[in-house]
């Protein structure tokens, strides 16, 4: 526990000692909460969402709002025991009964092994969102910083980890699919006790906190609503996986999907 407290004090001091420079929080997004920005120790720049029970909850939500795009970023979660905890890479419409929203969650969990991390995939339309695919991710998510990606066109919704696709949710005549509504960008931490862990099971332990979660290299090739829209014939408006992009959408189906809503 020691360890951990002095690891994550030393990260405080290293993201506050450059917090007044320029970066591409500033210049893209709002922010709440407890947020920190500075630089790891490649240089790179970083943001940190910090999660006590002080402060309560954290993140930031683009100034723009898009509809369709590609948006990745990459996160380091939360080390050792995270359960109750959830960390966030989301598109919204907003916080009415009726948004839309596409949803990468990480759902902590106790440490140690046969407690993985979870991410749970989803997709909002109209205030409907029973459309989950839940996956064991096959690595510690907070040994290392990974890219988790979302391709967003008028033909499919794309979910990648690293390099490997896991999951296409494609549009069908006759069942729901955002495409009408303008989305924002939003990265939180926050208390999932309820929910997150085993069904709400395991709750938030405290006594961890603070809670942190990185994120850096945050990319976006989207169309701004009401303005610019950039994207080659070959670009992410017209992205759909090929044959052996399905095969790793299987693989991960196969050997680390935990629950899927159609079964």
């Amino acid at each position: 526990m020691a360890r951990h407290f002095l690891a994550v004090l030393a990260v405080a001091l290293a993201l506050s000692q450059a917090a007044s420079a320029k970066s591409w929080l500033d210049k893209r997004f709002n922010t709440d909460g407890t947020v920190r920005t500075g630089y790891d120790a490649s240089g790179q720049e970083v943001v940190m969402l910090n999660l006590n029970q002080q402060s309560g909850a954290a993140g930031f939500n683009s100034k723009e709002q898009f509809l369709y795009g590609e948006f990745s970023i990459q996160m380091k979660l939360i080390p050792g025991n995270s359960a109750g905890t959830v960390s966030c890479f989301y598109l919204s419409s907003g916080d009415d009964n009726w948004r839309d929203e596409i949803d990468m969650e990480f759902m902590g969990n106790s440490s140690g092994p046969g407690h993985p991390v979870v991410l749970n995939t989803n997709v909002w339309v109209n205030g409907d969102g029973k459309k989950e695919h839940q996956f064991n991710l096959w690595f510690d998510p907070a040994a290392d910083f990974h890219t988790y990606t979302i391709i967003w066109n008028p033909e499919n919704i794309l979910f990648k980890v690293d390099d490997l696709f896991i999951r296409s949710f494609k549009r069908f005549d006759g069942i729901p699919y955002t495409s009408s509504k303008p989305m924002r960008l939003h990265a939180t931490l926050w208390d999932g006790s309820f929910w997150a862990t085993e069904k709400g099971k395991v709750p938030i332990d405290w006594s961890n906190a603070p809670f942190n979660v990185l994120y850096r290299n945050y990319y976006a090739n989207a169309c701004v609503s009401g303005g610019a829209c950039h994207s080659g014939s070959d670009g992410w408006m017209n992205r759909q996986l090929d044959g052996a992009e399905w095969g790793t959408v299987k693989w991960a189906e196969r050997n680390y999907m935990s629950y899927n809503y159609c079964e």
